[in-house]
């Protein structure tokens, strides 16, 4: 049988082009469903994970799944926003610690999450390098969304204009970043983090006054009015000189909240604070992450089932093709075939040489498809979280 092998190989490397072929094609058919099967697994151990570390969330009526997604993977659904009585009527039940969340803004394409130092707490998130928050105009980054925008701890960050022409006179806001968080492979990684007074700079609930008469960019003064030159400039800094300016419209209350997540002290406590959201007059609503996770889990569940047959299906039609490929090979080989009958080759020996050829093809392509694997595990899990992130 070694000399079945030895010629095999023979011919194989002869004819390295047609071998190439066979062996990606193969590798491929055994790749593609182990990788997409490892996907779906670690998308489902993201969800699950993240949603059990989440007791409850409040947010307005509507899609459940729209208010989950938005909280904890800050994907762009964007549910109707609530108000900040909702975090207050929380506090104020003295069942659970409230922690807003504001996300509808992005900035370098990551998403603009407004919260308070206790979602912090909360996800037990780490600092790479840098600090916390601490005043008006600060930013934190998640580990990925650093490295992708090239950023580091006192580097600005403008944030994207939600509308290039709007009317209102609001500008995007330039955050500087005091620091960056370690890596947590979920969502946060992805995020850019501010107080949540920033964010309503962003949505222009507050803003500052900047006196452009002393920084020279006023054309003239009449009667108490500036006209201002083409200099000045295009987005909101938030400084030292200018900081104190910085006010708000409006009562706090009002101000808007995407969603809230409830902490409670204990079960009873959760237990209790969702009993006050049943009633038929209510605005808003609390969910429980966990039970919203398990019905999407069902339907990614019903789509693996669908892949599993797909892939059957393409796998047999591809293995039929690779065997018609192997048979008008053969043919093609027919002489070759015959003289070798004709030099005395036993017709078994042929046969062990084809069986050899065919065994060091499936060998080289499962070699290929487990090495795709392994060198592709790491990022199965970011490849999830931006799947979930992105739906």
């Amino acid at each position: 049988m070694r000399g079945a092998f030895f010629l095999a190989l023979a011919y194989l490397r002869h004819n390295a082009g047609r071998s190439l072929v066979l062996v990606l094609a193969l590798a491929l058919i055994l790749f593609v469903p182990v990788a997409t099967r490892l996907v779906l697994n670690a998308a489902e151990d993201q969800l699950t994970a993240r949603a059990e570390a989440t007791p409850l969330m409040i947010g307005a009526r509507g899609s459940a799944l729209d208010l989950m997604m938005n909280g904890l993977y800050f994907s762009a659904d964007r549910p109707e926003p609530v108000s900040m009585a909702a975090v207050d009527r929380v506090w104020d039940s003295g069942l659970a610690v409230a922690i807003p969340l504001y996300v509808r803004y992005s900035a370098g394409g990551a998403p603009v999450v407004g919260t308070t130092l206790d979602y912090f707490d909360f996800r037990g998130l780490e600092f790479a390098e840098g600090r916390g928050l601490a005043v008006l105009g600060e930013a934190v980054l998640g580990a990925r969304a650093a490295q992708r925008l090239g950023l580091r701890t006192g580097d600005p960050l403008i944030s994207d204009p939600e509308n290039l022409f709007d009317l209102a006179g609001s500008y995007p806001l330039e955050m500087l970043v005091v620091g960056v968080l370690a890596p947590t492979g979920t969502a946060d990684d992805d995020a850019v983090f501010v107080d949540m007074n920033t964010a309503w700079v962003i949505e222009g609930l507050g803003h500052g006054h900047d006196d452009v008469i002393e920084q020279g960019m006023a054309v003239s003064v009449q009667d108490g009015n500036v006209l201002a030159n083409a200099a000045l400039t295009q987005f909101t800094r938030i400084t030292a000189d200018n900081i104190d300016s910085f006010h708000f419209h409006g009562a706090p209350e009002t101000y808007p909240v995407s969603s809230v997540i409830a902490v409670p002290w204990d079960d009873r406590a959760g237990t209790i604070l969702r009993g006050r959201y049943l009633g038929p007059e209510e605005q808003t609503r609390i969910v429980v992450p966990a039970q919203v996770v398990e019905g999407l889990l069902q339907t990614i569940f019903r789509i693996g089932r669908v892949l599993d047959a797909v892939f059957v299906i393409v796998g047999a039609a591809a293995l039929i093709a690779l065997g018609l490929a192997v048979f008008l090979s053969l043919r093609l080989r027919a002489d070759e075939m015959a003289t070798a009958t004709r030099l005395g080759c036993h017709r078994l020996a042929i046969a062990r040489m084809l069986s050899a050829e065919i065994i060091l093809i499936v060998v080289a392509a499962l070699s290929v498809a487990t090495i795709s694997v392994l060198v592709t595990l790491p990022y199965m899990n970011d490849v999830a979280v931006w799947l979930v992130t992105n739906a």
